[in-house]
């Protein structure tokens, strides 16, 4: 069973979300930059914070020159703000190893601090226009549905998931690139996890799935994430105690921000160890970076 790509591509056309990382003046930088925000968080939730770091941080070297904790109060409560500090090291390395331009070569992309085989893949696509398989949830559930029928995609597997990507590309960069946009934006509007809206799917007649009668997902449960009481949530508390005033911060302060002494002691730590929080020489506590 194959996809319709035609079908999907002009679909795409009408019905895609105006993004700004989509849109043609949008450099590579622009693209790193929403993908590296949108890991684990709505695009809601991130286009006025990419605005605001395009603005503010227009090239890598920009955003390397600033000092990191600069970086995590610009990051806001997007959540995981190791990203933040992700991103500011590949900045880094961008701008004295690349001549602050991103790289176009997905193993180019790899070598750079904090980039993983996704955001590479995804970089090299959308920013530069290349032929290369970029696979997250939403196309690995099309596929499922669309191709194999099943209710859902199951456990990742990179040889398979890649493979039947690229089975689905054109040949050439351009469409083959779009191609992975359309089939991303399908996963995220129409053939979402519930509730899929297939009555707007534009390959519903081809569909594997509904060939099959639409079989309920039979495999391992997925676990539910909660966020109440989590150590990140403690450690998101800490981190907006300390972006909310310029100057360190002594230790009964950060304790207002959760009862909890253990927890909360626990999480400092490790908040410190991932470099997110230093120490003062006085004792205080601030954002790395803006108080030597």
């Amino acid at each position: 069973m194959s996809v319709d790509t035609d079908a999907v591509l002009d679909w795409f056309a009408d019905a895609a979300r105006d993004l700004p990382w989509r849109r043609p003046e949008c450099t590579p930088w622009g693209v790193l930059v929403s993908e590296i925000m949108l890991q684990q968080t709505p695009v809601a939730r991130v286009e006025p914070i990419w605005h605001e770091w395009l603005t503010r941080w227009p090239k890598p070297s920009a955003l390397a020159a600033a000092a990191q904790g600069k970086v995590l109060r610009a990051w806001g409560k997007l959540g995981y703000p190791r990203r933040a500090l992700r991103l500011h090291a590949a900045a880094e390395a961008i701008a004295t190893e690349h001549g602050d331009v991103v790289p176009s070569d997905v193993d180019t992309l790899l070598a750079l601090p904090g980039i993983g085989a996704y955001t590479a893949r995804a970089v090299a696509a959308f920013g530069y226009g290349k032929r290369c398989p970029v696979v997250d949830t939403n196309v690995r559930r099309v596929v499922a549905r669309a191709v194999h029928g099943a209710g859902d995609a199951g456990p990742a597997s990179n040889t398979r998931d890649m493979s039947d990507v690229d089975a689905l590309l054109p040949a050439a960069d351009e469409p083959a690139a779009r191609l992975s946009a359309a089939l991303m934006e399908l996963g995220a509007l129409v053939c979402t996890a519930r509730n899929p809206r297939c009555v707007d799917c534009p390959i519903v007649a081809d569909c594997a799935w509904q060939r099959a009668g639409r079989p309920e997902y039979s495999g391992p449960a997925k676990p539910v994430q909660r966020f109440a009481g989590t150590d990140r949530q403690v450690r998101g508390l800490l981190l907006d105690v300390l972006r909310g005033t310029a100057e360190p911060v002594p230790k009964a302060r950060l304790d207002t921000a959760w009862s909890d002494a253990g927890q909360r002691d626990k999480c400092l730590d490790s908040l410190l160890v991932d470099g997110l929080v230093e120490q003062t020489a006085d004792g205080r506590f601030a954002l790395p970076g803006e108080h030597a």
